[in-house]
């Protein structure tokens, strides 16, 4: 039974290697030069998320498919004993103690000590005497044992993501005591399939409990994986994050590099100059993501072909613009460009007339954008009448941050030049006192209001992805050239982990 048992586990171990080995990533010489997206997670980050790793190992445990244990053994004036182990399962789990380690270039390293766990089932037993007497047996029994365990768990690119592998797994029996039915059976009968049945139970208890921690990391992997995709997918909007090289575990952090390419429909995006380097994030704080520029352009791109940047202004909204300060001038120009018609049968549209261009400087991130602006009016029994076209090329910095689980976003310096500009009311366009009042009216109030409506639609995007459940201490989003870096400290909302264990089980 052991040699089968052998093989069958050398069996499934060269398939591992032999499905590792093709499902092996290939990357260039540069492989930093195609990245759009770095993530990197520090110790802290590492031994926070330690602290829910009784979850996983709990779990292993219990869903570990403990097979039926079965021997025999000649036996002087007794003959042959044989027993069986059966319906064995885990009836209690307590853990005492978790450790993590980054080791450099090799592993992350889980110690867990003092692993106290009860297993029970059935104990079958028979033998034959020497005058042909046959007696057979059936008690439950309940085993008691003491483990520290040890996890070596790499990180390795398959199937172009991050997978883990945790087949280097040690358990060390400090102690493994049987129990049978109240110990009413003979004293010797209790030794004699302790003697029997510890070695072949700890090999087994190994090799089920291991093959169940090194299946749930690499399921765990594909949650992370899973996790990211969906945040960074918006309807037909998704970045491709599959890995640029492999992941790197340092001594004090773990990092990722992504390709981060828009995918659009029929949109083809392309990316191979990347200015990453590691030495572009520290490790102050727990968890980082870099950000290139190339990939805000491409995502500005895929939402103006996605027909996302256009704005329909009326009503109180469209009266707040245009009466921003009660002036005889400000007075006069509405009046010319309404004509008298109430905001409410007045609608203003808003809308890129290109793809925006967005450029990442140390002050903030610059968005340069034809844009379009058109106002129609609605008499009472009359046709509809477009009363104001423009088309103006804006400029604008934005600084970006998050607070109280909002995305704030704050303009700084704006500038506008008008490219076309026809209005009913100054058919020749020489009548600069509209053109001056809805220069200070676009910068003053319309890009601010622009912005408004994104800050909430961003943020509802964002917690309908589970940003929300997530505690997220100081964070920042650091502008530099050609480059986003987003710095924060979080704590891990632990019903996530458990909400997919009890999915997984």
């Amino acid at each position: 039974m052991l040699w089968a048992g052998r093989m069958r586990l050398g069996t499934f171990g060269i398939l591992l290697m032999l499905v590792h080995a093709s499902a092996a990533c290939e990357f260039g010489p540069f492989p930093y030069s195609i990245t759009g997206i770095a993530c990197r997670m520090t110790k802290p980050a590492a031994l926070l998320l330690n602290q829910e790793t009784a979850q996983v190992i709990q779990a292993a445990f219990r869903n570990a498919k403990f097979p039926n244990i079965t021997g025999e053994r000649s036996m002087r004036l007794l003959g042959k004993v044989a027993y069986g182990l059966t319906n064995i399962q885990v009836n209690d789990l307590s853990i005492e103690q978790s450790e993590v380690e980054l080791k450099e270039n090799d592993a992350i390293h889980i110690a867990i000590k003092n692993v106290t766990a009860f297993f029970k089932g059935t104990l079958t037993y028979g033998y034959a005497g020497a005058w042909f007497l046959q007696l057979f047996h059936s008690v439950d029994f309940e085993i008691k044992s003491s483990i520290d365990l040890q996890i070596n768990i790499k990180l390795m690119c398959q199937k172009d993501q991050v997978a883990a592998d945790a087949s280097d797994c040690y358990l060390t029996f400090h102690k493994l005591t049987l129990h049978l039915q109240g110990d009413k059976e003979p004293g010797w009968l209790k030794q004699l399939f302790t003697d029997f049945i510890s070695f072949t139970l700890k090999l087994v208890l190994k090799s089920e409990v291991c093959n169940e921690i090194n299946f749930l990391a690499q399921v765990l992997a594909n949650f992370v994986h899973d996790l990211a995709a969906n945040f960074v997918q918006d309807e037909d909007i998704r970045l491709d994050i599959s890995l640029a090289s492999v992941p790197l575990i340092k001594a004090n952090y773990l990092e990722s590099h992504h390709k981060g390419l828009v995918l659009y429909r029929n949109y083809s995006d392309v990316f191979s100059d990347s200015v990453f380097s590691p030495s572009l994030l520290t490790e102050s704080r727990m968890l980082y993501f870099w950000l290139s520029e190339h990939i805000l352009n491409s995502l500005a791109s895929a939402a103006f072909l996605d027909k996302r940047l256009v704005l329909t202004i009326r009503g109180e909204k469209l009266q707040a613009l245009f009466e921003m300060e009660h002036t005889e001038a400000q007075q006069k120009a509405v009046q010319m460009i309404f004509q008298g018609t109430s905001y409410n049968d007045s609608v203003a549209k808003v809308w890129s007339l290109t793809h925006p261009q967005i450029c990442v400087q140390p002050e903030g991130t610059v968005v340069k954008s034809l844009v379009a602006v058109e106002i129609s009016i609605f008499p009472p029994a009359e046709e509809p009448l477009m009363v104001l076209y423009m088309e103006k090329e804006i400029t604008v910095t934005i600084q970006a941050a998050y607070a109280e689980k909002k995305l704030i976003l704050h303009p700084l310096d704006s500038r506008i030049e008008f490219k076309v500009f026809k209005c009913t009311a100054d058919p020749s366009g020489n009548d600069l006192s509209i053109r001056n009042f809805l220069q200070t009216m676009i910068s003053v109030v319309g890009i601010p209001e622009v912005i408004s409506r994104i800050e909430p639609a961003l943020t509802s995007l964002m917690n309908s992805k589970g940003l929300h459940l997530f505690e997220i201490r100081n964070p920042e989003i650091i502008t530099r050239q050609g480059y986003v870096i987003v710095q924060l400290d979080f704590s891990f909302p632990n019903h996530l982990l458990l909400d997919f264990l009890e999915k997984r089980l």
